[in-house]
């Protein structure tokens, strides 16, 4: 009987092991670096029409005080990107982002940035030092990121989601984008 019990306990921490494997986003998480963010991988996951959720449910109010409802998506593809300005990856895509903005707003193209932390002084020297023309929400009370919970790990940033015309999650970037794919992503979904 001991020797069953000893076999069970065997088996059941090499079972148990097995699920404490850990994933490059936890790794990041523990290694106490003091980046103050988790670098996603730069992974895009793109998800078919037919196995899309329901729309994003965004309610938040833009550093500019003008107030966005889901009513605001529908018929638009949308780029919504998470960032804060000392992320050092949310700095390299900027002006990709800004170069995008631009190709993509005479197709109706609409993009906001998603700020997570900051205060409104430095989102504002952020938009200017890279000269970025669209707006960002002030999302400090983690209401956007909420209602996109399930779809944007939490301290993945950056992240970059493109939304159809319905306003359903079309595609996500986890981590920096490259611009070449972002612009597939985008002409996809406007192409839909």
């Amino acid at each position: 009987m001991l020797a069953a019990g000893g076999a069970a306990i065997a088996a059941l921490t090499v079972g148990l092991s097995g699920c404490a494997q850990e994933d490059d986003l936890a790794k990041q998480a523990k290694a106490g670096d003091n980046k103050n963010y988790v670098a996603g991988d730069g992974s895009v996951t793109e998800f078919a029409k037919a196995d899309r959720k329901a729309p994003v449910n965004i309610k938040g109010t833009l550093f500019d005080g003008t107030a966005v409802t889901p009513q605001d998506f529908v018929g638009k593809v949308t780029v919504l990107n998470f960032w804060f300005a000392a992320c050092a990856p949310c700095r390299v895509e900027a002006p990709l982002l800004e170069q995008l903005h631009q190709e993509f707003k005479p197709q109706g193209v609409q993009f906001y940035g998603v700020n997570l932390r900051d205060e409104k002084a430095t989102a504002d020297a952020f938009d200017k030092t890279f000269n970025l023309s669209y707006p960002s929400f002030n999302d400090q009370d983690g209401a956007v990121l909420l209602s996109v919970s399930g779809i944007v790990p939490p301290g993945a940033v950056p992240t970059t989601l493109v939304l159809d015309k319905e306003g359903k999650v079309a595609s996500r970037v986890l981590g920096e984008i490259e611009k070449g794919t972002l612009k597939a992503l985008i002409t996809s979904a406007v192409a839909e």
